[in-house]
This record gives structure tokens, C-alpha cells and sequence, in this order.
């Protein structure tokens, strides 16, 4: 089946969820760019993000990122996503519901861990103790996510493929946002 995307996707959530993956199949499956909202900060800064973090903090990502989300909401509709912490904005969340739609994808916090653990990528993690902080992050972060406009479960034996049809099925019940092309 084709579809055609009305609005860009914004997929949010925690980090270890699997917005890059499952975006990167959304986007080809709905025949449509995907973009990367930490890939083009670090583009523009000509920084990682942990360098960023470390350098000018995290009020200044944050700053940057929403200046970064804003450009990447502008234009045709892909499949876009965004850092952990970028939909906690309310100016985010806003600029969103404006321009796009919120696919949270929403995971528990031992796949997220497990996802996650290994990497030295995560600035918000380099703590005494990460699961912790990742507990705290989550307990945090989920009452906003769940403000998202689709909500689409991923869990451990889940593949991207089975992940990214959730996501279609989702936003398929939003003909604002997706149409079957004839």
C-alpha cells in the first residue's frame, strides 16, 4: 500500500526508543526524507553533543535544538527525529502540534537500559550511577511524552519492521496526517 504523508512525524521519547531506527524505516516505507535532529545539530555546531553539553551546557542545546527543530518542521512532510529532551520544550510541543503530528514511541525502562547501557553517546547518563538517572529521566519525561498526539508501544521482542507498522497503523486512523494514495 502507498500513502501520502500530509505532515511531518516528529517521533519523541526517551532515548534508547528507537526514533532514529524505526523513523529511518517509517521514512522509507511512507516514501518520504528522514531527517535527524541531533545529526543536524551536530552538523551545525561542528560538535558531538556530548562536546556541546561539556562546552556551553545543556541550556544551550537546548536552545539550539529547538532553533534546529523549528528549521527542520519547515517544508515537506518527512519523518523527523528528535532528541529525548527536545518535546519537553512547551515551545516544542507547540511547534509541533503546528507543523506536524507526535509519534511517541513509547518503551519500558529495562529495553531502554538495555538499548542504552553501552554507549558513551549520552550525556545526560555520565553519572555515578546511569540507571538510575535513566529511571529518574523516565519517571520524569513520560507524563510529557504522554501528551504526544499517537502513542505507538515498542517492547523487546518487537523488530523495527513490526515497530514501524504500528507506526503506519497508527497514523493511518489520522487521515490529517497520512492518506492511502490511490
Amino acid at each position: 500500500m502507498r500513502y501520502l504523508l500530509k505532515k511531518t512525524v516528529a517521533m519523541v521519547g526517551m532515548m534508547g526508543a528507537g526514533k532514529t531506527a524505526v523513523g529511518q524505516a517509517l521514512a522509507v516505507r511512507l516514501g518520504v526524507p528522514f531527517r535527524d535532529s541531533d545529526t543536524e545539530i551536530v552538523a551545525a555546531s561542528n560538535m558531538e553533543i556530548a562536546e556541546i553539553f561539556a562546552k556551553y551546557g545543556e541550556a544551550f542545546f537546548r536552545e539550539k535544538e529547538a532553533q534546529v527543530l523549528a528549521r527542520l518542521l519547515d517544508g515537506a512532510p518527512s519523518v523527523l527525529s528528535t532528541g529525548g529532551g527536545a518535546y519537553l520544550r512547551e515551545e516544542n510541543r507547540a511547534l509541533v502540534s503546528r507543523r506536524g503530528v507526535a509519534l511517541w514511541l513509547k518503551a519500558d525502562l529495562d529495553l531502554l537500559w538495555s538499548r542504552v547501557r553501552h554507549k558513551a553517546t549520552r550525556p545526560l547518563l555520565n553519572t555515578a550511577d546511569p540507571r538510575a538517572t535513566l529511571a529518574e529521566l523516565c519517571a520524569a519525561r513520560e507524563p510529557i511524552y504522554a501528551k504526544a498526539d499517537l502513542v505507538v508501544e515498542t517492547r523487546p521482542g518487537f523488530s523495527i519492521a513490526k515497530t514501524t507498522e504500528r507506526a503506519v497503523a497508527a497514523l493511518a486512523d489520522r487521515p490529517d496526517v497520512l492518506e492511502k494514495a490511490r
